[in-house]
């Protein structure tokens, strides 16, 4: 199992039991703790563990380099709404059965001229207009997607729309539901220890383009959309990403995937005289081929686990955050997990019922949301958590502004 809450680990820990790795990613770079050994990546000291309980102390030791906050946001969504009753036209079901079974009353289809690259970036211009960066100030575009419009990813598109002169670096992410998350700890690797000062986190996906929408149990949960965050450097005491704990098992492929299709070729004799299946014809996609039951159990069992972690990586209680924002999959999972955690229902940030499960979109979309409407106000500790196909998984305690 590759587990990022450091590098890599020796022991392939299972679903069903808590994970706790020697290697750590905390407030600002990677600490190794195994006896009396610290090793440093990406800094140059380390502070001794602090006493209090607060973000700015934290009881386990951090490194001394640069900071990073997030100083902006920005979504996008496809003009076409699709509610349950339209969906009722297709498939067997009721806008009361999607409803009470996952909280979704409505999702965003790409149709007509829309596409992800432009959601992709109109999300980001409104990131940076509410940063106040100009697209040239921009040292890095992060596209997390598992469903770019190019085979070979589309963050390099987003930076000529966007206008970056300077040809910042840009690539994409790929890790479905987990992708924005994987992309803040990107970001902010890359500023702590790359030196880089403005990097645009985008979480954008359609898989409206990938669902069988002859399929009740999977065409009703899916959306498509776009958000995006800014994230800055700045001075370690003013420091906003806290921790970070991030996890992947590849044995549970088989209950939420989307493989490529294989199609018999035409046998050819090859040079040794032997029938050999060439050339190969081109290839695609499956639809969403996804396991319910499996999946919900392995979200409201790992995903409190792996909130209760990086909490406890930023010296933090559950009482200490202002908001939960889970990934936006079904109302269901985010109920569980936030009784698991002991948060109320009034410090859950969901909108779920607009969007269904966008997937690397749903958090900052969600986000962008809960700013600009004033929920979520500049100090707000937001813990947050993505989780999907992969499987992958992992949170992080972020503080807004």
């Amino acid at each position: 199992m590759a587990n990022a809450s450091g590098l890599f680990t020796p022991t392939v820990p299972s679903l069903r039991r808590r994970f706790r790795p020697p290697i750590g990613i905390y407030r600002s770079g990677l600490y190794f703790s195994e006896g009396n050994l610290k090793r440093v990546i990406c800094s140059s000291t380390i502070e001794g563990a602090e006493r209090n309980m607060n973000p700015s102390e934290t009881r386990v030791p951090r490194l001394i380099s640069r900071g990073c906050k997030l100083v902006g946001c920005g979504s996008a969504t496809p003009s076409l709404q699709v509610s349950n009753d339209d969906l009722a036209k297709l498939v067997d079901t009721s806008d009361e059965w999607i409803s009470v079974r996952t909280g979704i009353r409505n999702r965003r289809v790409l149709s007509g001229k829309d596409s992800l690259t432009g959601l992709a970036v109109e999300a980001a211009r409104k990131a940076l207009q509410m940063a106040k960066v100009e697209p040239d100030d921009v040292d890095l575009v992060l596209m997390c997607t598992s469903s770019a419009e190019d085979l070979f990813g589309g963050a390099p598109q987003i930076q000529k729309e966007l206008g970056c002169k300077k040809n910042p670096l840009a690539y994409d992410i790929t890790a479905a539901c987990s992708g924005f998350l994987l992309g803040l700890l990107s970001a902010a690797c890359h500023i702590r220890g790359g030196g880089f000062q403005n990097v645009l986190v985008i979480g954008a996906d359609a898989l409206s383009r990938y669902v069988d929408w002859t399929d009740r149990g999977s065409c009703i949960l899916f959306g498509d959309a776009a958000g995006a965050v800014l994230v800055q450097a700045c001075k370690i005491e003013e420091d906003g990403l806290f921790s970070f704990d991030v996890h992947s098992d590849g044995d549970g492929q088989r209950y939420l995937n989307a493989s490529i299709k294989l199609k018999e070729t035409d046998d050819v004799l090859g040079t040794n005289g032997s029938a050999i299946n060439f050339p190969p014809h081109p290839s695609s996609f499956s639809c969403i081929q996804m396991n319910g039951k499996e999946v919900f159990r392995f979200a409201v069992r790992c995903v409190p686990q792996s909130i209760e972690s990086a909490l406890e990586k930023a010296g933090l209680t559950g009482s200490s955050i202002d908001w939960l924002l889970l990934h936006q999959a079904n109302q269901r999972i985010i109920d569980a997990v936030a009784t698991r955690l002991e948060v109320p229902p009034e410090r859950v940030i969901s909108n779920l019922a607009n969007y269904g499960n966008t997937s690397a979109a749903s958090i900052p979309l969600a986000l962008d949301e809960a700013v600009r409407c004033g929920k979520v106000k500049s100090g707000h500790t937001i813990a947050t958590a993505g989780f999907g196909a992969g499987l992958t998984w992992g949170s992080a305690i972020v503080r807004w502004g």
